[in-house]
C-alpha cells in the first residue's frame, strides 16, 4: 500500500507526495530553551526521527529541520530570577536539550537554527506582510492582520471568533482586532533587543519558525510537525503569516502528536489515531483536553535526566513509540518499567541466539533500504521464513499507514515470538550443527534487526552496570545452582524447588537449558 499520512488540515489521511520528488523537507518545532527538558519535550523529537528513517529507509532524502528559541519572555523572566543574562542561560539549556537528544538516540536532525541567529530574515518577512496590508506598526510593535487573512483559521477548523473565545489574547489597546498577533514587540529596559524599521525590539514566537523555515527549507515544505497544543496559536499563526508573506502552501502536511499526560488521563481525553481520522473529531477540542492534563514542567515533570537515572533510555524511546503518534501518552514510571520488563524477552532472545550462532545479533549486516532486504535462505526452513517475510510486510504496513509505530511495535513482538518458537521447535540449543536452520534463524534475527532500526532500537548491546562485587555474585549463584542440581539428581525435589521459589522471591530467574542452567536478574 501507498504511504499516507493524516494531515491536520484536511482532517484526512492523503497519499504522500512530496514538493520534490523523492526529497522530504520536515519542520518540527524545537524549545524555547529556559529550563532543563523533560519527557514531554522528547516526545516529538523521538516520534519524529523515527518518521526520518522510515522516509529515508523507504528512498527518501529528508532534510529535518528543528528549532531553537533563544529570546522569549519565559527565558527573559528565568535569566532575570537567576540573576545570569539570557543568552548565558540559553547556552546552559541548549546544551541539556542536546545532551538529551543524543541519550535517547536522536541523531537525525540536520539543521538546529537559533532564533537570534535569523534576525534579519524575520524582519524581511515583516516589511513583506506590511507591504502587502497583512500587517501594522504600531508603536514600536508590529501585529499581523488577522481579519485581512480570508482564511484565517483554517488549521484549527474554527471562525477567527471562535479561535478567539476562551483565549488570552496579546493586549494592546490600539490593535485593529483582538486576534492580532505581534510579529515584532518593542523592546523595554534591560531587555535583548536588535535595531528595526520599526524601533529596537525583538520578534514574536512565531515569526521565529516561520523565517527559519523558509531560509532552510524554502517557500513550501513538505511536512510540519509539533505537538497538539501547537495547533492553535502557533501553527494557526505560523500558517497565515507565512503564506500571505509568499503566496504559496505553507506545509503539504500537518502533523500532530499527542500530549504527555499524567498517568490515568490519558484515556480520559480520547482519540487512538483511527478516531482522530474521522473529520467530525472537534481537535481543538482534543487539544484542550490533553492541554489540561499536559505533563509539563510547571506541573512537577522531572527532568529527563532524572527519567534516567531510573529508566533504560532505550526503554523510554520504546515506550514513546508504543502508542500511535497522535494518541496522548499516559505517562507513569510503572508504565515505563512495564515495557522494560518486555524489552527484556528481547535481550534475553540476542543471548540466546549468540549462544546458538556465535553472532551478536548487534554484529548482524543488515539493510537500510526497503527495496534491498536480505532474501530468505533456502532449505527446508521455508514455512518458518515465509512466517518471518510476512510479519515484515504487516510492519511495513503499519507503518505505511500514517507512521503507525504502536502496531509495528506489536509485529516485533510477534517476530520475537516466532523466533523463540523456532528455537524451542528445533531444539536449536542443542542441534547447533544444523546449518540449514541455524541460517534460517539468522535470517530471522536480520529482518528484526532492520525492522528494529526503523524505530532507533537495538541498536547498540544495552550496558550492565558494572559492580565490584559482580564476580562474588556470579560465584555464589553458580554455588546455588549446583546445589540444586545435586538435589534435583538426588530426587529431593522439595529442596530444589525451595531454591527455584526463594530466587523468584530475589526476582533472579533460573533457566534450565540441555546443557546448563542460566540465571538472571528480573
Amino acid at each position: 500500500m501507498p504511504l499516507r499520512v493524516y494531515n491536520t488540515l484536511s482532517r484526512q489521511k492523503e497519499d504522500f507526495q512530496t514538493v520534490e520528488p523523492g526529497k522530504v523537507s520536515m519542520y518540527l518545532c524545537g524549545p524555547t530553551v529556559y529550563k532543563p527538558a523533560h519527557i514531554g519535550h522528547m516526545v516529538g523529537p523521538v516520534i519524529f526521527d523515527t518518521i526520518k528513517r522510515y522516509l529515508t529507509y523507504s528512498g527518501y532524502k529528508v532534510t529535518w529541520v528543528v528549532n531553537i528559541t533563544d529570546v522569549d519572555d519565559k527565558l527573559i523572566n528565568r535569566a532575570n530570577e537567576k540573576g545570569i543574562t539570557v543568552e548565558a542561560l540559553a547556552k546552559q539549556m541548549t546544551q541539556d536539550y542536546f545532551d538529551n537528544l543524543a541519550t535517547m538516540g536522536v541523531d537525525g536532525i540536520d539543521h538546529f537554527p537559533y532564533a537570534t541567529q535569523h534576525i534579519k530574515e524575520m524582519q524581511e518577512i515583516i516589511a513583506t506582510l506590511i507591504e502587502k496590508g497583512y500587517a501594522y506598526p504600531l508603536e514600536g510593535d508590529v501585529y499581523f492582520n488577522c481579519t485581512k487573512d480570508e482564511d484565517y483559521g483554517k488549521l484549527s477548523g474554527r471562525s477567527l471568533e471562535q479561535l478567539l473565545a476562551g483565549t488570552r489574547a496579546e493586549t494592546h489597546s490600539g490593535k485593529r482586532h483582538p486576534a492580532d498577533f505581534a510579529l515584532w514587540k518593542g523592546s523595554k529596559p534591560g531587555e535583548p533587543a536588535w535595531d528595526s524599521p520599526w524601533g529596537p525590539g525583538r520578534p514574536g514566537w512565531h515569526i521565529e519558525c516561520s523565517a527559519m523555515a523558509k531560509k532552510i527549507l524554502g517557500d513550501s515544505i513538505d511536512i510540519h510537525g509539533g505537538g497538539l497544543d501547537l495547533m492553535f496559536p502557533h501553527h494557526e499563526n505560523e500558517l497565515a503569516q507565512s503564506e500571505s508573506c509568499t503566496g504559496k502552501p505553507f506545509a503539504r502536511y500537518w502533523m500532530h502528536n499527542g500530549l504527555m499526560q499524567s498517568s490515568g488521563s490519558a484515556g480520559k481525553v480520547g482519540g487512538g489515531h483511527d478516531k482522530q481520522g474521522d473529520k467530525s473529531v472537534d481537535l481543538t477540542a482534543a487539544k484542550e483536553a490533553q492541554e489540561a492534563n499536559k505533563l509539563a514542567g510547571s506541573k512537577g515533570a522531572a527532568s529527563v535526566k532524572e527519567l534516567f537515572a531510573k529508566h533504560d533510555p532505550e526503554t523510554i524511546r520504546f515506550f514513546l513509540l508504543a502508542t500511535h503518534y497522535r494518541s496522548p501518552i499516559d505517562f507513569s514510571d510503572e508504565q515505563i518499567a512495564q515495557r522494560g520488563e518486555s524489552l527484556d524477552s528481547f535481550y534475553r532472545l540476542f543471548e540466546t541466539c549468540e549462544r546458538i550462532t556465535g553472532q551478536s545479533f548487534y554484529a548482524l549486516k543488515t539493510t537500510t533500504r526497503r527495496s534491498e532486504s536480505v532474501a530468505p535462505p533456502s532449505g527446508d526452513s521455508k514455512h518458518f521464513c515465509d512466517a518471518v517475510s510476512e510479519l515484515r510486510e504487516r510492519y511495513l504496513e503499519a507503518m505505511d499507514d500514517d507512521f503507525n509505530t504502536g502496531g509495528a511495535v506489536g509485529v516485533l513482538f510477534e517476530l520475537r515470538k516466532t523466533l523463540n518458537s523456532f528455537i524451542s521447535e528445533n531444539k536449536l540449543d542443542v542441534n547447533k550443527d544444523d546449518q540449514g536452520k541455524i541460517s534460517a534463524l539468522v535470517y530471522g534475527l536480520t529482518i528484526l534487526k532492520e525492522l528494529a532500526a526503523i524505530l532507533g532500537v537495538f541498536r547498540t548491546p544495552k550496558q550492565k552496570a558494572a559492580s565490584a562485587d559482580d564476580g562474588l555474585v556470579e560465584g555464589l549463584m553458580q554455588l546455588v545452582i549446583q546445589i540444586r542440581a545435586d538435589a534435583r539428581k538426588n530426587k529431593n525435589f522439595p529442596v530444589a524447588d525451595l531454591i527455584r521459589n526463594k530466587l523468584n522471591e530475589l526476582k533472579i530467574t533460573l533457566e534450565d537449558r540441555t546443557d546448563q542452567t542460566l540465571w538472571r536478574r528480573g
